[in-house]
């Protein structure tokens, strides 16, 4: 899932370059291009890999580690989103831009998480300005007909987890290797 995230996220690029007449996808200033970039790699490499596994976990074991990382991640974005949207509406400013679409593509699975284990992980106490961004968000035009339906997400990550709990107790027992 990671690399199609990836793929997904390198190709906002290639639209942008493509059409590139209408506004800018990812910022227009190379470092906020290149600062951006580092938060959607962020967000592929170790946020929503963290985010994922706490939605298809099997117990909740290592699941507080797992949280208290996501709620790092969140207050680092936090800041992230102040700088990069100077006090508007999107990372990308008055529109929705690179690092939106970046984080928006996992709010789906932020959204399972918060109905499974009964947390937000957006928060007035924490994360007030993503909280307010990501309503804003989900409610956009451009966005609010194409984002994956949280209870689809749901019944879809509980026949997983039912699947993966399947597999593991009909797993043969492991043999030592004495």
């Amino acid at each position: 899932m990671n690399i199609q995230l990836s793929h997904k996220i390198g190709f906002l690029v290639v639209i942008d370059e493509v059409w590139s007449s209408g506004p800018s996808i990812p910022p227009a200033d190379p470092y906020d291009r290149a600062y951006a970039r580092s938060w959607a790699a962020y967000l592929n490499v170790k946020f929503f890999p963290t985010v994922k596994s706490i939605a298809v976990a099997l117990d909740d074991s290592g699941k507080s580690s797992l949280f208290k990382e996501v709620e790092e991640g969140l207050v680092l974005l936090e800041e992230a989103f102040k700088k990069c949207s100077k006090g508007k509406s999107f990372f990308g400013g008055d529109q929705i831009g690179y690092l939106d679409i970046a984080l928006g593509g996992i709010l789906g699975w932020m959204r399972v998480v918060e109905r499974f284990d009964g947390v937000e992980l957006f928060n007035d106490a924490k994360t007030p300005a993503l909280l307010k961004w990501s309503q804003t968000f989900s409610s956009h035009p451009a966005v609010k007909d194409v984002m994956p339906d949280t209870d689809n997400l749901v019944d879809y990550a509980k026949d997983f987890v039912a699947k993966k709990r399947a597999a593991a107790a009909a797993a043969p027992p492991s043999l030592p290797l004495n």
